[in-house]
């Protein structure tokens, strides 16, 4: 309901009290003032005997009520009624904002779900919505710091699990070295280099949170450099040619824009390509071509990094760039993925000014960047 129309019997009653009560002291100021004037008239003290013109102006208002005592009657009236309504506006005024008010401490007492409902005029109405606002910004930045209270709670469990894994099996092996639980040098060797490639997987994934956490802050300083995207993507394809080689995958890449000069720093910008590419040699199953594509539009650049491999599930696009997420559970034992690739691929594009995401058919998946061409912010 409405403040407008909000106001308790009391509250009428007070009104009501108000206004009978300013309507009889204006009624006895009025008869107090023509009884004295009477009384002036009839028995005048000499200093007014004395000054003339004061007392002809006296003796032309007394004629001049006893000839319109009617009209004054009705302005006297009149001018009652605007004064009692004024006394009543203002303590109706004052009720709406003991209302408001009453209604801000419910709020302030936690039921910040709660806005106050107000038809109102004037600056009491831009009270009301500026008080709605804070509100409202208020449970957001409260639902903000929850969900990164929560956002860490899942980073510590997430760390803590993909840790725990390698860590075991370090403990497990250097336990069996330590007691001399091997029957030959072979089993020793194996034993070593199981542990060693679990201790480069552990480093893999904390290398990778290191520089996820650096990234997801916004001061992050940028190393700008004015480069040739063309160069930049063909040196990146050529430091992946063995690897693509051995997965029989070939690495193409499509300038749409000849040359296509744009800023960003190289090295961050390098790391998105990397991870990309690296993405698509490792899960894009039955694929055997890699297409990066990019293109001049307006002031951005549109750069697509495209595999013919297995279509990603629909449910799955939403959470890619999820930190720790896998379309596959299985993923990280096979290919000792941290699962932050493409969450730090996010962030950086992100401190560049840009934004990326993904797209997947039965064809082709693509990852398409939108870059500005120049920073505004370095």
């Amino acid at each position: 309901m409405l403040l407008k129309t909000r106001l308790t019997k009391k509250e009428l009653g007070e009104l009501i009290f108000e206004a009978i009560v300013t309507m009889g002291i204006m009624y006895f100021i009025y008869m107090g003032l023509v009884l004295i004037f009477n009384r002036v008239v009839q028995s005048p003290p000499d200093f007014l005997l004395n000054w003339n013109t004061l007392w002809e102006l006296i003796l032309f208002f007394d004629i001049a009520l006893l000839r319109y005592r009617r009209f004054i009657l009705i302005t006297a009236t009149i001018f009652a009624m605007l004064f009692t309504w004024w006394r009543l506006f203002r303590r109706y005024k004052q009720m709406q904002l003991r209302h408001v008010l009453d209604e801000l401490h419910y709020v302030a007492s936690g039921n910040f779900e709660h806005r106050i409902k107000a038809n109102l005029s004037g600056n009491m109405n831009d009270v009301v919505h500026s008080i709605n606002t804070l509100v409202e910004s208020t449970v957001m930045a409260m639902e903000e710091e929850r969900k990164i209270e929560q956002s860490k709670d899942e980073l510590i469990t997430n760390v803590s699990h993909d840790i725990r894994t390698p860590l075991t099996s370090i403990i497990g092996y250097l336990g069996l070295i330590e007691e001399g639980q091997y029957s030959s040098k072979e089993d020793l060797e194996r034993y070593i280099h199981i542990a060693y490639t679990k201790s480069l997987q552990m480093k893999v994934l904390v290398d990778d949170l290191f520089e996820y956490t650096k990234v997801r802050q916004t001061s992050t300083p940028l190393t700008v450099k004015t480069v040739s995207l063309g160069n930049l993507l063909e040196q990146i394809a050529a430091e992946f040619e063995l690897e693509s080689t051995r997965k029989e995958m070939n690495i193409e890449v499509e300038m749409k824009t000849t040359p296509l000069m744009i800023e960003f720093d190289v090295d961050k910008m390098a790391r998105v390509f990397n991870n990309l590419i690296s993405n698509a040699l490792k899960y894009g199953k039955d694929g055997n071509l890699i297409r990066i594509v990019a293109e001049k539009v307006g002031s951005e650049a549109i750069i697509s990094v495209i595999n013919n491999g297995k279509k990603i599930p629909q449910e799955s696009l939403d959470e890619l760039f999820n930190r720790f997420y896998r379309v596959e559970a299985s993923r990280s034992q096979q290919t000792g993925g941290t699962g932050l690739g493409l969450a730090i691929a996010q962030s950086i594009i992100s401190l560049h000014g840009g934004y990326i995401y993904a797209e997947s058919n039965d064809q082709e998946t693509k990852f398409v960047m939108h870059l500005p061409l120049k920073q505004t912010n370095t």
